[in-house]
């Protein structure tokens, strides 16, 4: 089993709501976790995370990519955050 058959195989153990996961090789060889919305929108990216070839490799894999698939929801959901109070282009509060 490649790599990437691993990867493909551990993501079909998740399903989601509103996102969709998958896995591709690039180019040069190395493996990318994808995540993107089922339904997209004008304006919201893809988000890719490299995968190492020895995390895929370890024993521990299936607990590692849980983590790992986390952790990259966390951050995906971060970004799409189109204004925070820390944005310098955020609307100012009116009538509040």
């Amino acid at each position: 089993m490649t790599d990437l058959e691993k990867v493909n195989k551990e993501i079909g153990r998740y399903e989601h709501a509103l996102l969709a996961f998958s896995a591709r090789e690039k180019p040069d060889g190395s493996l990318e976790l994808v995540i993107q919305l089922k339904q997209m929108l004008p304006g919201v990216h893809i988000y890719y995370a490299p995968l190492h070839p020895r995390d895929v490799a370890h024993t521990q894999f299936p607990w590692t990519f849980q983590k790992y698939l986390y952790d990259c929801l966390h951050d995906y959901m971060v970004e799409l955050f189109l204004y925070t109070p820390q944005s310098l282009d955020a609307p100012h509060e009116s009538g509040r």
